[in-house]
């Protein structure tokens, strides 16, 4: 393995694929058309302009004679033919250039930009697979994503030892090259002898590499690129692909910033919520939740298992919205608050008089009234005696529960209420009932129906016929029911994004408004609403 000197010195960098050892290169200056070298072979999707054609403007590699138009040697054809030849060349590089980072500024998302960076970077190197991993925030790779490797083969390259491995080299804080390359990983001496064995294993051949880093980041990850073959980029190709990640660093450091504030935000919102749950004698507990992010979410949801001072238990979920009614996204973080001072809340009247749901739900629509009155909320709270198995609930403006029993599912009906905070004063009965043993009472919020179906009614219908219709088995395990569930509510809602789509494309006459212009698709529209299901089933 060679490094080059630092940019200024004179010696000239060897070129791509000409020797059989790693390379350790500072970037040349992006002057004119760099001559063609190296063993790069052509590739399905390679970017306009790139490949290495006399038309592109391409000088050929050293010591093969210039031709003419004509092909006659050189001197046959005037200057300003091979001026214009390298003007179009460098245009077209520009224009595949400004195509791929606009795909890039477009992507919304970290998941989206690494997406980008791979296959954008494999089009423009005209590679056939690629590797990359991101610098987590204590220090050391990421988990790798991969173009055109599978899961086992993404595990392999992780066996390599830090010592061995390329992208470690791209992560140092000191001394990181600016790029790494080499024509046959399977033969290069340069290499490790575990990945010159897993590049035997898994069909490797020419690897090309980029750190993408920013001077007030440092390093923020980096990228390898695979030909499935003994082969490199050409200058031409390289330059491009360091031109490109030069504009993807920044780009990434403000992805990655994002997403450090989502997973700390999403924390913080979780400890709001229960790390576990209570197991009482004679009851068994599961739950679920699927949150929306901050930055979508029109509300924040909340469930709980409230051991009472009796031996009874408190069962609850709820759900706090916005600045209001038809509140937005902007205002989710103030509902998560929020919904964490009315959960605190609700505990203490539990414990005050929780044998008595509806003055349960009474003193906390008072204190919301009092002390968040531009928020509503609605509410399930259920009182449970495990050892009789009776069950005492009161819902405000909330979905009804499911009881699954051995004959099949159904609703427990609670009396229609308006949310909490809604009206003057809020008023409602207890519903009582006796559970059999064996039963598993559901608990639920609004977003869990909304996956199901496409209204809130027929979701609803929907999440009860998943219930009754879950294996046997499936039903006498709350953990399993709770995963079968969402499992469903996921396959449902997929299925509804897939019809969106053909309906938008007009493959389904059918479903167009006046049969003459396809619906607006609305298939790829983000979840707004937390996922949220308790289960309780009676031994």
């Amino acid at each position: 393995m060679t490094e080059s000197p630092p940019p200024s010195a004179s010696s000239e960098p060897a070129e791509p694929g000409g020797t059989s050892g790693l390379s350790v290169l500072d970037p040349p200056g992006f002057h004119g058309a760099a001559p063609a070298a190296g063993a790069g072979q052509p590739s399905p999707g390679r970017p306009e302009g790139t490949d290495r054609r006399p038309e592109d403007g391409v000088s050929p590699a050293p010591g093969t004679p210039d031709t003419g138009p004509d092909g006659a040697p050189d001197g046959t054809a005037p200057a300003s033919t091979g001026a214009q030849d390298r003007l179009a060349g460098r245009l077209s590089d520009f224009a595949s250039l400004h195509e791929h980072t606009e795909r890039l500024a477009r992507a919304r998302g970290l998941g989206a930009t690494l997406d980008a960076v791979l296959a954008s970077g494999t089009a423009l190197l005209g590679a056939d697979r690629a590797l990359l991993v991101t610098v987590l925030p204590g220090g050391g790779p990421s988990q790798p994503l991969g173009l055109g490797l599978d899961r086992a083969s993404l595990g392999a390259l992780e066996t390599v030892p830090a010592d061995q491995s390329l992208l470690a080299r791209l992560l140092r804080e000191h001394d990181r090259p600016s790029e790494v390359r080499s024509h046959d990983l399977a033969e290069d001496p340069a290499i490790g002898a575990r990945l010159r064995e897993l590049a035997g294993q898994l069909g490797l051949g020419g690897c090309y590499g980029l750190p993408l880093a920013t001077e007030e980041d440092g390093p923020l990850a980096a990228a390898l690129w695979f030909y499935d073959g003994p082969a490199g980029p050409t200058d031409r190709r390289r330059e491009l692909a360091r031109r490109y990640s030069e504009v993807a660093a920044p780009l990434l450091a403000k992805q990655l910033d994002a997403e450090k504030v989502r997973r700390t935000t999403e924390a913080l919102r979780r400890g709001l919520l229960p790390d576990r749950l209570p197991q009482p004698a004679g009851l068994r507990l599961a739950a679920r939740l699927v949150p929306a992010g901050l930055d979508r979410s029109c509300g924040s949801d909340w469930y709980d298992a409230i051991p009472l001072p009796d031996g009874t238990v408190g069962l609850t979920v709820g759900s706090v919205s916005g600045d209001g009614p038809g509140a937005g996204p902007g205002s989710a973080p103030g509902a998560a608050a929020a919904m964490g001072r009315v959960r605190a809340a609700l505990r203490a009247y539990a414990v005050l008089e929780g044998e008595d749901p509806v003055s349960v739900l009474g003193d906390l629509e008072l204190l919301l009234k009092t002390t968040e009155p531009t928020r509503s909320a609605t509410a399930v709270y259920a009182w449970v005696e495990p050892e009789e198995r009776r069950v005492t609930l009161a819902g405000a403006g909330h979905c009804p529960p499911v009881l699954v029993t051995r004959y099949g599912a159904e609703f427990v009906e609670t009396s229609l209420s308006a949310p909490l905070g809604m009206l003057s004063c809020w008023e409602a009965p207890g519903v009582e009932f006796t559970a059999e043993r064996g039963d598993t009472l559901i608990l639920y919020t609004e977003g869990l129906a909304r996956r199901f179906g496409q209204t809130l009614h027929s979701g609803q219908a929907d999440l009860r016929r998943a219930a009754a219709d879950a294996p046997r088995d499936v039903r006498t395990d709350p953990e399993r029911l709770c995963a079968h569930l969402l499992a469903a509510a996921a396959e449902r809602d997929a299925d509804r994004r897939q019809r969106a789509d053909r309906r938008a494309a007009g493959q389904d006459p059918a479903d167009r408004d006046g049969g003459s212009s396809p619906r607006r698709s609305t298939a790829q529209a983000p979840a707004t609403d937390d996922l949220m299901l308790l289960a309780a089933r009676f031994e």
